[in-house]
């Protein structure tokens, strides 16, 4: 069985090697596959993005995610199980809720509540270790989902507010969703929404970001544009970016997650 392993935990503290303890600890044979713990401190939306992108190429398992700046508060830590039979645990913050509902939708949903399946001492900062570990291990182990605690009703989950692209005829209201190490800006914006808007590759369009405009080219590749030139493309999970061949669109843009980002379709 396999426990994949998202966090905003980092690599420079205990925090994951632990987690891995308490997990080996409790399920040996258990193999995990550490996806990230790069996410941005406390970013709850970015951790659901990147869980939603990539856990459809992960093993079928236990997927184990932890972005939880309400640790300790009145937020539950909760499993459920996807339509496609995979098992989710983390916290109640809508974190898992965008890759379950891309895997099949949400089939059961139950709160973390049997003291059964959690460590001895549950600290109030550290539930990473203390129950959402022990639990993932406990489920890989093959403890059923219902053990774990009692049913939770699905449309009682926390979701996170996902903005909407407005598109237009020749313009596009899109929004930053998050940008990664290499200054990738991903925008709320798919190929189906390129499409609808009929902006085909090689297309020049204009780029407005607070009261700064720039010129920018629908590439199809890092290939298709000149070193330093702005592109708008489509990553490898389907969603457009902004970016810049050879350099770091974050950067240049001063761009940050919730931005507001413009897109005339005729610039030239």
């Amino acid at each position: 069985m396999f426990v994949t392993f998202l966090s905003d935990f980092g690599l420079q503290d205990d925090f994951v090697g632990t987690c891995h303890g308490v997990i080996k600890s409790i399920a040996p044979d258990v193999q995990i596959i550490d996806v990230t713990h790069g996410i941005s401190p406390q970013h709850v939306l970015q951790g659901a993005l990147v869980l939603a992108n990539t856990t459809p190429y992960m093993p079928v398992g236990v997927h184990l995610a932890v972005v939880d700046p309400g640790v300790g508060s009145s937020r539950r830590p909760l499993a459920l199980r996807s339509g496609d039979g995979r098992l989710f645990v983390g916290p109640d913050n809508g974190l898992l809720v965008p890759a379950a509902e891309r895997l099949g939708g949400i089939a059961a949903v139950h709160e973390l509540a049997n003291a059964d399946y959690a460590l001895d001492i549950v600290s109030r900062t550290f539930h990473g270790r203390d129950l959402f570990a022990p639990a993932a291990a406990h489920l890989a182990a093959g403890v059923e989902l219902e053990a774990l605690g009692p049913p939770l009703a699905v449309d009682a989950l926390a979701r996170l507010d996902l903005p909407e692209p407005e598109i237009g005829e020749t313009r596009i209201h899109a929004t930053v969703l998050y940008i990664d190490r290499f200054g990738n800006v991903q925008l709320n914006l798919t190929r189906e929404h390129m499409q609808q808007a009929e902006v085909p590759p090689g297309t020049v369009i204009e780029i407005e970001l607070a009261l700064d405009r720039y010129y920018a080219v629908v590439a199809r590749t890092f290939a298709d544009a000149r070193k330093g030139d702005v592109i708008l493309y489509e990553d490898a999970y389907r969603n457009i970016a902004l970016a810049i061949s050879g350099g770091n669109a974050a950067e240049l843009f001063g761009a940050a997650p919730g931005q507001e980002v413009r897109i005339r379709l005729q610039a030239v």
